[in-house]
């Protein structure tokens, strides 16, 4: 079995029923929760993974309080019985990601990770602003406080990384120093 192949056929399933239906926002948001909780609870992982640990009812139980109180949407909770019923569990996880990243495309919403010295919000405010202007797009930004880089910030988004980090300049500026000393003697 081709789990990518599966999961994606799923997903896309799973897509172009909440379009037809009207509430992929709300979908979408529970799938990530979803998606984040079965990430960080290796417990949750593993009983939503195994066939037989526990009964078909009580991983969706698990999986409804995994929303954190939230009522499931109906096209969510159909969905999810339908991938127990054909015995899919074990690839939820994959399903689960297949949908967030078609979602995210179809919606044009780009995922970017921004590190800074300390915390920037009128930075993110401005970045995400020159990208919806240069392309249309909505920016959800993975935010990291990292005091290594000592100032300045590093910003990457499809694959484009901006290194404008004091530290990369500091060992770029080392390195110029190191080949120029290298050539003298």
């Amino acid at each position: 079995m081709n789990t990518g192949l599966v999961s994606y056929r799923y997903a896309s399933a799973l897509m172009k029923f909440v379009t037809e239906t009207g509430n992929g926002e709300k979908v979408y948001g529970q799938v990530l929760t979803l998606s984040n909780s079965l990430s960080a609870v290796p417990e949750l992982r593993a009983l939503i993974d195994n066939p037989t640990a526990v009964p078909d009812s009580r991983k969706f139980s698990l999986l409804e309080s995994a929303l954190g109180g939230e009522e499931m949407a109906e096209e969510l909770s159909r969905f999810i019985r339908l991938v127990m019923k054909n015995r899919r569990t074990r690839i939820l996880r994959f399903i689960l990601y297949s949908f967030i990243s078609q979602y995210r495309e179809a919606h044009r919403i780009k995922v970017s990770r921004l590190i800074t010295a300390v915390p920037a919000p009128e930075l993110e405010e401005r970045l995400a602003s020159e990208v919806r202007r240069r392309h249309g797009d909505t920016v959800i930004f993975e935010h990291r406080v990292d005091p290594e880089i000592i100032g300045g910030f590093i910003f990457e988004i499809d694959g484009y990384r901006l290194d404008a980090s004091t530290a990369s300049q500091l060992k770029s500026v080392r390195r110029q120093f190191i080949e120029k000393n290298r050539r003298i003697v």
